[in-house]
Formats: C-alpha cells, structure tokens, sequence
C-alpha cells in the first residue's frame, strides 16, 4: 500500500490544526479527546488514499468537519461523524467496528451517511430512501449530508465538465431545497452559486460583470439610503446593526428567466437588514414593528410588499419582517427587521434553535413534515424515481396554515386543494371525499386553498378515489394514496398496457417495431416499454396524435413538422426487415464518455427532441439516454434535465449540434407592446423578409391600448431566431420579443 509523503502529512496536519482553532473554544478537553480519536482513526484508514484533485482524502473528511462545526454550530457527536463519514464506504472498516470504538449514535449518522452499493441509476433515490428513515431517528444525518454536498462543490474543478454538469444539477434540484426546508439560508445560498457557476457558466460571469460594474453606484445609495434610518435608531435608542446584502447571481438570473425580464429590470437587487438588539422584558415583535414604524416614516412603503414572518413563521423557522421602500433616486430598495436571534435562526436554521434551546415550536413543524415523508416510506413497493418526484413536491413548496372545523391548524404547501387537505386529515376522509365548505361555500375536491381558511370536508360512502384526482393532487401524501388506490399488480398493469399500446399502432397503421415504440417512449420522456406499458395500462397516459408522434407526414400542412426522428423508415416493414433492424440496433450503442453530435440524417442511431422544452439547432443541449441506442436532447436549462441529474445522472451525456440546413423547426414567439396602426403587417412583412422563415400562424389581442403577439414560426436555427427576435424588437411600439418553449396553443 502507498503511504503519503513528509509533505502531504504536513499538508494534513496544517488543515487538521486549523479546524481545531476553529473548535478547541467550544468544547471541553473530553470532547476535544474524543474528536482527536476520531481524526486519528479516519487518518489512519485513508492512509495512501488521494481525491481526484490529488489532494490526500482525509482533507476532505476535515472540511466535512469544520462546516458542521462553524456553520451548523453542531457539538461533537456530529463532528466525529462528519470525520468518519467515509469510512465504511471507502475502507475496510464496518459499522460495528464504528460503533464499539465511538458509540451507538455516532455509527447510527455514519451508517445513514453510508451510500449504498447496487443498481447506479437508482442509487441516488435509494441513498435519499434511507438518509430520511435515518431522519425520523436523527435528523444531523441529513445536516452532514447537506455540508458533505457543500464541500465536494467547492472542490468541483477537479472533475471532468460531464460531472461537473451532472453534479450541479443534483444539488440544485435536490439539495438545495432540502437546505431551504432545514433553514440553512447561508449554505443554500453557497449550493445555489456554486450549482450555478458549474451548470451555466456563461450567464453567471455575464451576472457577477454586470454586478459589479454596478458596485460604486450600488454603495453610494446604500450610505445614503441607511444614513437617516442610523440617525433616527440612535436617537430611539435602539440598539442594532443596519447592513446591506446583494441578491444572488443565481437568484437575479432565476428571477429574469421566470418573470422574461432584463438585469436592468430587477428592483429588488439590494437589500438593507435591521438586526435589533433585543431588549428583555420587552416582547421581540413589538420591538421589530417600532423600527419598522420608523423605517416607514422615513420612507413610503410599497403597499403590497410587507412581509410578517414574526406573527406567522415560515415553516422552516424563518422570522423576520420586510417592507419594501421608496429610497433615494426613485430605488425600491428592501427592508428586514429582525432580532439578533431571528437572524441566527435565518442564517442557520433547524442547528440555529439548538443554541437557543428553544427548539419546540420548531420541532413541531419538523415533526409535521418528518411524518409525511414517514408514510411515504412505510409503503415498500414504492417506485424509487415517483418516490423522489412526490418527495421534492413537500421540499420547496411555501407553506400555508388551515384550520379544521374545530380551529385545530394543519400546515400544507402553497397550491394545495381540498383533496390534500382530506388526505393530510385522513385516508379514509380522502378516499370518501366529495368536496368541502369553505366559511359555509360549498367548494369542488379541486378548490385551490388559500392561506387561513377553515374547512369542513364533506364525504358519501359511496365515493371512491377517482384517476382525475392526479390532475388537482399536489402533496405528496395525497397522490401516493390516490395511486395506491388504483395498483394492481405489475403484471397486470404491462399485460393491459401493452394490448393498448399495439392496438393503437394498428389503429394508426404503423408497424409494431422497436423504433416505434421508442418514438413513443421518447416522446413521453420514459426510460423503457415497461415503463410505458405499465403508465399506459394503469391510465396516466393517454396514445392521442399518434400520427404526430410517430413523425408521419400530414398533407394538410404547407410545411412540414420536425420528424421525432431523422432516419427515413418504409411505411411497411416485412418480419426479416423488422429482425434486421432490431439486430443493427443492439449493435449500435451510443458512447456516453464522448460528445453525441446531432446530424440532420442520423444513421441507424436515433435521436428525439424533448416536448419540455423544444430545442432547435445552435441552443445549449444535453442529451439523456432513455435507451443505449436512443438519446432525448434537452437545452441545458430544462426543468425535467434537472430531474434525470438526481435520479439518472449516468445516463446523461454531452450533446452538440452539427450544421442543419433542410430541417425547420416549430417555435413559438411572444410579442409585447403598444398598439398601432400599422403594427401587425411591419411584423409580418419582416418575418416574410427572412426567407429561412415561414409562419404556421399568427395571433394579435389588444386591450386599452396594449397588444400582445404569438407568432407560431418554422425556424432552421437559433443564429436565425437570434437575428428575427433583433429585427422584430427595432418595430417602434414593441416593448418586448421573448421565446415560448410550450408549442401547444
């Protein structure tokens, strides 16, 4: 075995004695021991052994560390853990050698930190499955977890670009919202940066340029915006600190794609936080609405932008109030009050409260939400990949609080329905559940809650759970019940799915082949024809436009849809042709180490164009493996890519656009401005200028004034859409030119 050179000891020990600097303060000389034992025994089993970057292994075990000690201010079980994290994993040694040398709780958080071996693609799934059953006992196993993920992003340069994106992509759509729902601002903030940095590098160099060429401006405001608010806190007497934040690179750029807006558009860029020394004898909320009361009369506030998280915390512990002002310059700028604890818990969430030992109310919540997760996990023939699609719908979702008949609050995410409120009371209420009144309003199962509400469920003995339930069902809980509800066997599930999916290629005259069936898969974004058969057979999926699917050419139309694959096929295929192909196919598997180019005429290998997001040549792709000979391409921003990165990330593999000439491509354009005479041929006329163009269909409505457009356009490629969104927004009275990635009308 190879041992580590004189210099990468001292490159361990100078790390090791820096993370004691950080802790010999907080701990007593029999904690500090017991910490030192565990060092020395994960040194000992990492001996010889290197990361990726070349760096020896244990330096990453003492990053663990230090983030679990500094910013989770956790106590010395949880460090020992986060030391010994990798331990059984990547040596030799077992949870009971664990145990006998540091305990029964300290190899409880190690073993829930303990990745599991087996299938790849579903490893991740199986991985969060038993961190949460470790949850219910223990929650710093997922706090260890979140600071694990949180250095190997910081550490993410040594890996190759394909698991730099894969990486990314799982902490944005998994770890993040797990660290939002703990209350972990200040590391959610670093996961969602460095997430960013990784996935999308371009817009995330173009954001931090354009913030800072704005800096000096910036602080300018800040000074003169907080000196009033500094002057009047002193002659109150109000003991605090006024600082200034700056939103995220990744917040700006999440804001501008959802709402189609430029930086330049953002308001809400700066804010300014009051932390209040808090007086004893004197309730906090009282003292945070005083300094709000100033705040106000030196400022006007934007009347529908006060925040009172203090009255009614968020669901993760979160307290604070925020009122947007009018500030110098004619700048919204953002106000939070909160108290010196308030801030804590803020920045540190569920780990903030013990410090406070005031973790009551807070567990209470927790308990709420542990308990969901609790009954997913009680079902054991659930589907690893729903499961962690129903986990994350309870992850990020904002809460509201509702009332039973008897005043008693049940907390639900933003969005929930009567069917979710039935279920979170009760299965059988859920299951007999007809609707519901609402302050003596008779409302329908689909009724969308509104925070405060008060409801009376109503039920028949003669309901039962209904299909179309799935439409309106938004927690988890509510539609795990709902599809238990409908499970059969998964026998019976393929066997039915199968004769309805062979019966309505017949009905569309197309040969039952394997190419079919992947057009179908793909176009469903599925793994498999099980999986098909099986969502098919149970009645999620219904085989409607099968002709549009399949790529078949329709006679009505002057020019024709993008085919969902690029190789010509006969109308008819013979028995030897079908085994032909078949035979070529499994010979011809894609390399997922190297980048797939897209090529216009692709041969025997088939790609398809994901429906989520509608890329055209010269977009930023990705591709996904639903099979090993087919690919689905995704643009690198898509919702689902985020997806597959948690639960699939081997089978997604880097993809670029070769030069397209013959194919055009549907795209939908939104138009936004002010109405004119004249407005809607100076768009057409410069539309039909451009001879790569042709229009499928154009659409106008104006009101009081304001028009907006949705132009359905046949395009060959991005550089062309470029150049006729440029030429579209010089139209004098168009304010606005953005794409729509939903094709339907």
């Amino acid at each position: 075995m190879q041992h580590f050179t004189q210099a990468e000891i001292r490159q361990i020990d100078d790390r090791y004695q820096d993370f004691l600097n950080v802790i010999k303060d907080k701990f007593d000389d029999k904690r500090l021991a017991r910490i030192d034992k565990a060092f020395r025994f994960a040194n000992a089993a990492h001996d010889g052994i290197k990361r990726r970057s070349g760096e020896p292994y244990i330096i990453h075990p003492i990053a663990v560390a230090r983030i679990v000690a500094k910013d989770l201010g956790l106590g010395a079980t949880s460090i020992c853990a986060a030391i010994l994290h990798d331990v059984v994993e990547d040596t030799e040694y077992s949870i009971n050698d664990i145990e006998n040398m540091f305990g029964e709780k300290v190899a409880r958080i190690v073993d829930g930190l303990t990745k599991l071996s087996g299938d790849f693609d579903s490893r991740q799934v199986l991985t969060l499955k038993k961190m949460l059953m470790t949850l219910s006992d223990d929650i710093r196993v997922i706090l260890i977890k979140i600071a694990d993920r949180l250095h190997n992003m910081q550490t993410l340069d040594s890996m190759p670009p394909h698991k730099k994106i894969k990486i990314a992509g799982e902490t944005l759509y998994l770890y993040v919202p797990l660290a939002h729902r703990l209350g972990l601002n200040a590391i959610k903030t670093d996961l969602e940066e460095l997430s960013f940095k990784y996935k999308h590098p371009e817009e995330y160099n173009k954001i931090l340029y354009m913030l800072h060429n704005q800096e000096e401006k910036r602080n300018y405001l800040v000074n003169e915006f907080i000196r009033p608010i500094k002057e009047e806190l002193e002659e109150e007497q109000i003991e605090s600190t006024v600082t200034n934040r700056l939103k995220s690179s990744y917040s700006i750029w999440q804001k501008m794609q959802k709402k189609g807006i430029t930086f330049n558009e953002i308001y809400d860029i700066l804010a300014v936080r009051i932390i209040i020394k808090a007086k004893p004898q004197i309730s906090e909320k009282r003292q945070c609405f005083d300094v709000l009361s100033l705040v106000t009369d030196i400022y006007k506030p934007k009347p529908d932008r006060i925040r009172d998280w203090i009255t009614m915390p968020k669901a993760n512990g979160y307290e604070s109030l925020h009122v947007t002002v009018m500030g110098p310059q004619g700048k919204w700028v953002e106000v939070q009050i909160r108290t010196e604890r308030m801030d804590e818990i803020a920045e540190h969430g569920f780990a903030a409260h013990y410090r406070y030992k005031d973790i009551s109310t807070f567990e209470n919540e927790l308990d709420t939400w542990i308990e969901r997760i609790r009954e997913h996990l009680r079902s054991p023939e659930s589907d690893a990949f729903e499961f962690l699609d129903d986990f994350k719908l309870n992850l990020y979702a904002s809460e509201i609080n509702l009332f039973t008949p008897k005043g008693d609050m049940v907390s639900l995410p933003r969005g929930s329905t009567i069917i979710d409120f039935a279920y979170e009371i009760h299965t059988e209420l859920g299951n007999k559940c007809i609707g519901a009144k609402i302050n003596f309003k008779l409302v329908p199962i689909s009724h969308v809650l509104e925070n405060g509400d008060q409801i009376e469920i109503l039920t028949s003995e003669k309901q039962i759970p209904k299909l179309e339930w799935l439409k309106f069902a938004t927690t988890a809980k509510a539609r795990s019940k709902i599809k238990d509800a409908f499970k059969l066997e998964k026998k019976e599930h393929i066997d039915k799915g199968k004769e309805i999916v062979e019966e309505a290629l017949k009905n569309a005259k197309a040969p039952i082949t394997s190419n079919n069936l992947k057009k179908i898969i793909a176009h469903f974004n599925l793994n498999n024809k099980d999986q098909l058969y099986s969502e098919v057979g149970m009645g999620f999926l219904e085989l409607d436009n099968l002709d549009e699917v399949l790529g078949k050419k329709s006679p009505n139309k002057l020019v024709k849809y993008w085919n969902i694959t690029f190789s010509r096929k006969k109308k008819e295929e013979s028995p030897e042709e079908i085994a032909k192909e078949e035979e070529q196919n499994k010979n011809n598997k894609i390399d997922r180490h190297k980048t797939f180019l897209l090529k216009e005429a692709q041969d025997n290998v088939t790609y398809s164009l994901a429906k989520c997001c509608n890329p055209i040549p010269g977009d930023k792709v990705i591709g996904y493996l639903s099979t090993d000979d087919h690919v689905i391409i995704h643009k690198t921003g898509c919702r689902e890519v985020e997806k597959f990165l948690s639960s699939h990330g081997n089978r997604i593999i880097a993809a670029e656009w070769t030069k397209f000439k013959k194919q055009s491509y549907l795209t939908r354009l939104r138009l936004e401005g002010f109405d004119r005479v004249g407005i809607v041929n100076e768009v057409t006329n410069v539309i039909s200028k451009q001879h790569s163009i042709n229009m499928r269909s154009v659409k106008f409505d104006t009101h009081e004034g304001i028009f907006e457009g949705d132009l359905f356009l046949y395009i060959h490629n991005a550089d062309d859409l470029h150049l006729l969104i440029a030429r579209l927004e010089k139209i004098k009275g168009i304010d606005r030119v953005s794409r729509d990635e939903n094709l339907s009308d």
